[in-house]
């Protein structure tokens, strides 16, 4: 049996490696490992907790806010804070712009390229792609001279020799099916959407004063309203955000799922592999900020073995961490789960020496933990959060994912799959583009009735804290559920740990050799050219991988160096 390596396998955001055992060109068993440290939990042990929200949104440059969130929630929850109404409102409606701002993003410029192909767009007519885009919505760019303009930059490109940000593809490889019309229409919103992206985050700087890392603090927002203020939150601020919102939901409902729609129909294989383990875990949003009101906009819930109609209510304490086959230790051994108030993070690299070939698999061969639910490896993110709405019965969404896959011919089973995930996480991204709309209307009211609080300060001098205390803050991140755990003792942080979404996902084996739904979702797969692994990198990054979580420090010589930590 051979192996296959794919280092890295993430577009931006590096880290993740894959190795895979073929039988023939079909994979057997898969192994999932992160090549990075990440060390947030020491670097904030004996700090104050209440800045430790700006050390845990650097755990990535990509969805900066959630981890400042997650964060924020622990430190409010352990010492009993209270968030006024506007600050909670202003917080939901960042974290809904990273929603929609992340998955536009992943689905055109992370996963999209793994099925459209920019060289064969060199064919297209332009009048046929205007006509197919003009069938598929109203998007006011659709016209033949938009089209041309695209594929002559993309012609240009190529007779460069220079494809730039579509190089390194495998564009030769014979499971791209789309008409060049397709992809042509495909890669001009790809451009579109890059610009896109640029305009719909100043949401974040109007709240946050700048982006990526926006400000924040614990017990509400530092954004002061007055409405007669120039520097303060405005009217006029407030409009600017009224208008990125609707832009928001027009270029989802415009282009994104009229495009993931028209892709997927080619596609519809691909509704049939790559699941993972069948179990599914959301640990929940909550309506306002605490877990402990009981009301959420994502209820956390988990789904064993597919049973949708047997959905089951979260118990957090069911959430442990194994290092089995991590490069870490444990005190009471390596075989045991620790839940996350009891965790440890000591490093114990056992791996070979870089450059190495393959990973000792049967031993430790990752630098992510394998969190576990009552034991079981469960997937988390977009799909896991659909199912749990639909299973739940939430008003409306049966009916949109019903309608959804009743235009592509599909039963509900077929979103156990790489192409289902996908197809998730559009309509998670259209639910979140419209809660805006009402989120705002809320924060529009609540002004108008003369509530301009977005701070509670009550709790803000250590001298008003407990001795002792533990909180927990949880946030549904665009790529999956996140918890982080803080214990404070005597106005210091004693103990952190962060359980972050790809964990979840991409975690080695535990203690039970169990897999995680990465490792899962690709035995079964046959490539079609080992040389050229398209059907992993498909369903990979149909999770949207990102191993940003990490610390990672090298020489040029690519050895580890120590750092102490100031």
């Amino acid at each position: 049996m051979k192996r296959l390596v794919i280092d890295p396998i993430t577009r931006i955001e590096g880290h993740l490696r894959i190795e895979a055992e073929l039988e023939g060109n079909s994979i057997k068993s898969a192994y999932s490992s992160g090549t990075m440290v990440r060390g947030i939990e020491i670097i904030l042990r004996g700090r104050d907790p209440r800045e430790a929200w700006a050390f845990a949104q650097r755990i990535c440059g990509v969805c900066t806010t959630v981890h400042a969130f997650a964060s924020i929630r622990a430190v409010e929850d352990a010492l009993s804070i209270k968030v006024p109404k506007n600050a909670s409102l202003i917080r939901k409606l960042m974290i809904g712009t990273l929603f929609v701002h992340d998955h536009v993003v992943h689905f055109y410029h992370l996963h999209a390229l793994d099925w459209i192909n920019p060289v064969h767009a060199l064919k297209a007519d332009p009048v046929k792609t205007s006509e197919l885009a003009r069938s598929l919505s109203s998007y006011e760019k659709s016209t033949p001279s938009y089209f041309k303009e695209v594929q002559e930059k993309i012609r240009a490109q190529v007779e460069r020799g220079q494809l730039g940000i579509f190089s390194k593809g495998y564009w030769n490889h014979p499971d791209y099916r789309l008409p060049p019309e397709a992809n042509l229409m495909a890669v001009a919103h790809y451009l579109d959407a890059l610009n896109w992206q640029t305009q719909i985050v100043q949401l974040h700087t109007i709240f946050g004063g700048k982006n990526p890392h926006p400000n924040f603090a614990v017990g509400g927002m530092p954004s002061p309203i007055d409405l007669q203020s120039d520097t303060a939150i405005n009217m006029e601020k407030l409009s600017r955000v009224k208008t990125l919102i609707d832009q928001m939901a027009d270029f989802v409902e415009k282009v994104y799922l009229p495009d993931l729609l028209a892709i997927a129909s080619f596609y519809g294989d691909w509704f049939q592999k790559g699941e993972g383990v069948g179990n599914f875990l959301v640990l929940g949003e909550p309506e306002g900020d605490s877990y402990r009101d009981g009301r959420f906009f994502i209820p956390p819930t988990f789904i064993r073995d597919r049973k949708l109609q047997a959905y089951e209510d979260v118990d957090y304490s069911k959430v442990e961490e194994y290092v089995t086959h991590s490069w870490y230790k444990y005190s009471k051994g390596d075989q045991i789960g620790l839940h996350p108030f009891e965790g440890e993070t000591v490093l114990n690299y056992t791996g070979p020496e870089p450059p190495y070939e393959y990973l000792n698999v049967e031993g430790k061969y990752s630098w992510l933990k394998a969190p576990r639910y009552g034991g079981l490896s469960a997937e988390v993110g977009p799909l896991a959060r659909i199912l749990a709405l639909y299973a739940r019965g939430l008003p409306g969404v049966r009916e949109m994912v019903d309608s959804y896959l009743s235009r592509l011919g599909l039963p509900i089973s077929a979103l156990y799959s790489t192409m289902g995930r996908t197809l998730s996480r559009g309509l998670e991204t259209y639910l979140y583009a419209h809660a805006m709309k009402g989120w705002y209307a809320q924060l529009i009211e609540n002004i108008k009735s003369g509530d301009t609080r977005t701070f509670n300060a009550e709790k803000w001098e250590p001298s008003t804290w407990p001795r002792e205390a533990k909180g927990l803050g949880l946030m549904e991140a665009p790529r999956g559920s996140l918890s982080h755990w803080v214990h404070v003792k005597e106005g210091r942080i004693e103990n952190y740990q962060a359980v972050v979404p790809t964990t979840w996902n991409g975690s080695p084996r535990d203690a039970k050799g169990q897999p995680s739904p990465y490792e899962a979702s690709l035995v079964g797969h046959t490539l079609a050219d080992p040389r050229e692994p398209l059907e992993i990198l498909r369903t990979i990054h149909s999770f949207d991988p990102c191993l940003a979580c990490a610390v990672h420090l090298y020489r040029e010589e690519e050895e580890l160096i120590s750092v102490k930590l100031l």
